[in-house]
């Protein structure tokens, strides 16, 4: 049966897309001190930023949930709640500190392009427990992919006469690079664990549970006494609350509200306009320089990471 508004999906999903995005320059914007109201001012840590935005988007979220559904909304297996609460320390919390301390390291391009190849990960796990067919399109998605990643991070540059390619050395941070892999690498794990998830329950009380599981998570390894001694100024704190609910809640209420007319398939496609929006945001708000191999390499990426979600004819989506 064909989606009822195919239309109105897009726009839902370019929504979530663009509100992901944005929230690369808006931690980006934190992390240089633009929100300090003085040069003495504590500028937002990337642990508080990728803590908040859990630990805020599961405030307003249980509430939420408790006046829609009551009770119902907090009940899930106990296998199943392990599952997410592992989802949300491995996957949410390690990929939200990783991502944004890449963004604090690099630039908001290299960060997200090589997060983008998470779909890497997933193919070579589905493939190895026989789920998925690593196909001649899916290995050369892989190898472009890759090639992509070197150019964005200036390891490799291309001529237009032989050998074609040069190797350069890493130009990029290393640090923030071997961060941007492991976003990729707790992305991924989000990815997989998730998919099974939802699946057989309540996408939003899996998701409230993952929350959950983040920001325990966060309170054991930063506690509260450690956040307040770094006295951050009410406009700090209010930037926080306002990026929890511009990075985590709506574009994840987008994303749902835009699944109702679009399969799978369209809306993991039409997400992949997130690192368009956040490269370009960065590049007009932060002016971050793009040299033309990094802007190959992120076209090389993002087009290898369409082309390995496509199902094949033989499989379901």
């Amino acid at each position: 049966m064909r989606p009822a508004h195919p239309v109105r999906g897009y726009l839902w999903i370019a929504a979530a897309a663009t509100l992901w995005g944005t929230s690369a320059t808006l931690g980006k914007a934190a992390f240089q001190g633009l929100l300090a109201a003085n040069a003495e001012q504590t500028r937002i840590d990337v642990l508080i930023l990728a803590q908040s935005r859990t630990t805020m988007a599961l405030l307003v979220l249980a509430p939420i949930l408790f006046a829609l559904r009551g009770g119902e909304a907090f009940r899930l297996p106990r296998r199943s709640a392990a599952m997410a609460i592992f989802m949300g320390v491995a996957g949410i919390a390690g990929a939200n500190y990783f991502y944004y301390y890449a963004i604090a390291k690099t630039s908001v391009a290299t960060a997200i392009v090589i997060q983008y190849t998470a779909p890497i990960y997933v193919l070579g796990y589905m493939a190895l427990r026989g789920r998925q067919r690593a196909s001649f399109e899916r290995v050369g998605s892989v190898a472009l992919a890759i090639l992509g990643v070197a150019l964005v991070i200036g390891a490799v540059h291309l001529h237009p006469t032989f050998p074609f390619a040069t190797l350069s050395g890493l130009q990029a941070n290393g640090p923030g690079v071997m961060a941007s892999i492991l976003a990729s690498f707790s992305f991924a794990i989000y990815s997989l664990t998730a998919a099974g998830l939802v699946n057989r329950h309540s996408l939003w009380t899996v998701f409230l549970y993952a929350l959950a599981g983040a920001a325990v998570f966060w309170l054991v390894i930063n506690p509260p006494w450690k956040i307040l001694a770094a006295h951050y100024s009410p406009v700090q704190w209010g930037f926080l609350f306002v990026f929890s609910m511009w990075s985590m809640l709506a574009p994840f209420a987008c994303y749902l509200v835009g699944m109702r007319s679009l399969d799978p398939t369209r809306a993991i496609v039409t997400a992949s306009l997130e690192p368009v929006v956040a490269i370009l945001g960065a590049a007009v708000v932060l002016s971050e320089p793009t040299g033309l191999m990094q802007v190959i390499g992120m076209v090389i990426v993002l087009a290898a990471t369409i082309v390995i979600q496509i199902p094949e004819k033989d499989e379901t989506a």
